[in-house]
């Protein structure tokens, strides 16, 4: 795909890998969209890359029309959608509590598998209305799961099923979408430094950067973000999922 001029939505935009992908893809000629729930963080990044921001509950289906009209808007059709919004919580399926919340299991799921979903659903309608480019192509979806889709910790259950699912619907997306011309792809991240790791201790930061077998250190966002836009411009990079991780294989705890 050729960027420059087109337009990509990215959820999770405001921080962390998503908005490290928007400042790649502004950088790369990319009219950008962020879409999240923290609107001052999305205001001030969008300010900063020239961008719109649309407070956005990924897993409402009226909240996600409102920002793609809004982003269209601003922006045009879209080309790019990259799904980074997601929640993360940790807890065991029966734990000194009792058993697993069943509120909070799907709460997870409705934001990082119903919420990627929703997205890709939405704008994909709109990225079949554009002019395709070379070999017919209209856009691409990059959808985020994590390692703990395959390597589940303990108090993972309902983190590891959503990722999970994003990972088995990454192909029968791709295949529903060929004949419009539209690639769907997944990243798999290991342990990256979000804005999660902000609040926690050092040492634990380093214990986490210590089971990265090569380079021995947490990922950075800027690196999901390069992935993205390799994903973007090769066009035979189409239903697959791609782990980023340093080749971590997650140990239960």
């Amino acid at each position: 795909m050729n960027l420059t001029g087109t337009s990509a939505i990215i959820t999770g935009g405001a921080s962390g890998l998503g908005g490290a992908t928007a400042e790649a893809l502004g950088e790369a000629g990319v009219k950008v969209a962020l879409w999240d729930m923290n609107v001052a963080k999305g205001e001030a990044h969008a300010e900063k890359l020239g961008g719109v921001f649309c407070e956005t509950d990924v897993s409402d289906e009226a909240s996600v029309k409102a920002a793609l009209e809004k982003s269209i808007a601003a922006n045009g059709a879209p080309s790019i959608l990259v799904n980074c919004a997601g929640i993360a919580i940790g807890e065991k399926t029966v734990g000194k509590n009792g058993p697993h919340r069943l509120e909070s299991f799907n709460k997870v799921l409705d934001v990082n598998l119903s919420g990627t979903f929703n997205c890709s659903r939405l704008v994909s309608e709109a990225m079949e209305k554009n002019d395709p480019q070379a070999d017919g192509e209209r856009g691409v979806i990059i959808n985020t799961a994590s390692v703990a889709a395959y390597e589940g910790q303990i108090g993972q259950a309902a983190y590891s099923a959503s990722k999970g699912g994003v990972v088995a619907m990454t192909l029968p997306m791709a295949r529903d979408l060929m004949n419009a011309g539209i690639r769907v792809n997944t990243i798999a991240p290991g342990i990256f430094w979000t804005p999660m790791m902000e609040g926690m201790d050092q040492k634990v930061q380093d214990a986490l950067a210590a089971m990265v077998p090569f380079p021995k250190r947490l990922g950075k966002p800027e690196e999901y973000a390069s992935l993205a836009l390799e994903i973007c411009r090769n066009t035979m990079i189409n239903g697959a999922v791609i782990r980023i991780d340093g080749a971590i294989r997650m140990q239960p705890r």
